[in-house]
């Protein structure tokens, strides 16, 4: 299994870079929010951690109204919140604008450059953040006694695919729509006309006042656009994996709703692209239509074969640079090996990342040691678990990941 390297730690530069510890410097805000009678228990503090990842740590708006979403913290109690927010996350800028407390406020500045050394802080927290996000949340039970810390959503997030029912996955499709439209709201450095953009752009102002005679009458205007990553989903339909996938494919469909441009593949002894065949409306329709046409569905398994032939039919047209590339398998392998390390090796050279998702990742103990794990450990960008909802939450904040 293939790692990040570990984040080095965040610089100070002074009163304007952020703590090197974030997590500890969260615990410290929310410490100062429950001293201000704004009640903050501490899984609202785990959640806001976690939130962090999903949003731009660079963008103060997005990390203010991040944090207010994630601790739940009342209407009433927002002066307060943003007050204390613009003492203890935006440092060296002053005092907070009157407005601070609207969401409609104007006052957030343009992230710095990359190349200062508060942007190279930042770059630091991402990957820290990435690394939080990973990591297994403490339980419910661990929250302040005076709110609410286990809810029945909560507790199916946890629950292990292999021993939900068909009304579990029911209540999870609308899960999984919330949690997929988080990956759609990633803001990039680049910027594209906006009507109502926070950024002036100057050179289309002049360019569209040339028909007012030269009178700047309208402000033309632009905005960081919203960057969406790039997938291919390659999923094992084989007989041992036949407790996971319905529930994995669902997650996918609920992906392709915000990512319209993914891929999805099939393979168990052949390789199948389920793409044309994702119809809209309810997903169930989907599923049996994947079960009724795939061949060989709840068979063998040849994962080589089926790569080999992704690569050869496929590669160029569905995977570029900028492409994730995930494969839900639990290696179980009866094919040839050196088949499959020489399929990965040649995807692993195209894509962005090769993700191998696992859902015996799950079970306490495993090991990789099925012949296909082992053959594919060394092409791969990462290998994680796949058993269970909060599971694929942390695969969201990998395949975000830029």
């Amino acid at each position: 299994m293939t790692r990040d390297p570990p984040a080095a730690p965040a610089q100070r530069t002074g009163a304007a870079s952020p703590p090197a510890d974030l997590v500890a410097h969260l615990a410290r805000f929310a410490g100062e929010l429950r001293r201000s009678g704004v009640a903050v228990a501490l899984i609202d503090e785990i959640d806001a951690a976690h939130s962090l990842v999903l949003v731009d740590i660079g963008d103060h708006r997005e990390v203010r109204l991040a944090l207010r979403c994630s601790m739940k913290v009342p209407r009433r109690h927002w002066p307060a919140f943003d007050r204390l927010f613009f003492e203890m996350w935006r440092t060296g800028t002053g005092a907070p604008p009157r407005s601070a407390g609207r969401d409609q406020a104007r006052e957030t500045p343009e992230p710095p450059p990359a190349h200062s050394s508060r942007g190279r802080s930042l770059d630091d927290l991402r990957r820290r953040l990435v690394q939080v996000a990973a990591e297994p949340r403490q339980d419910d039970v661990d929250a302040d006694p005076g709110h609410p810390g286990w809810s029945p959503r909560a507790a199916l997030r946890r629950k292990s695919f292999e021993q939900c029912t068909e009304d579990d996955l029911a209540e999870m499709k609308p899960l999984f729509e919330q949690l997929v439209r988080r990956i759609a709201t990633r803001r990039s450095r680049r910027k594209v006309p906006s009507p109502r953009g926070r950024l002036v752009d100057v050179r289309r102002s002049f360019r569209h006042s040339l028909a007012r005679g030269g009178e700047l009458v309208v402000l033309a205007r632009r905005n960081r656009a919203v960057e969406k990553p790039h997938i291919v989903v390659l999923c094992d339909t084989s007989g041992s994996m036949d407790p996971y996938t319905r529930f994995f494919l669902a997650f996918v469909l609920a992906l392709k709703r915000v990512v319209p441009e993914m891929e999805v593949f099939a393979f168990n002894t052949r390789l199948t692209r389920l793409t044309p065949w994702i119809a809209a409306g309810d997903p169930s329709t989907t599923l049996a239509s994947f079960a009724r046409n795939v061949g060989d569905w709840s068979g063998g398994t040849r994962i080589g074969e089926c790569l080999a032939a992704f690569a050869t039919q496929y590669l160029r047209s569905a995977v570029s640079s900028d492409t994730s590339v995930l494969i839900f398998s639990d290696g179980l392998d009866r094919g040839d090996t050196a088949q499959l390390e020489e399929a990965l090796r040649t995807v692993r050279r195209r894509a962005r990342r090769v993700v191998w998702l696992n859902p015996l990742m799950g079970y306490h103990g495993y090991r990789p040691e099925a012949r296909g794990m082992k053959a594919a450990l060394p092409h791969l960008d990462a290998l994680v678990p796949a058993h269970d909802m909060e599971s694929l939450e942390a695969l969201l904040a990998i395949v975000a990941r830029r």
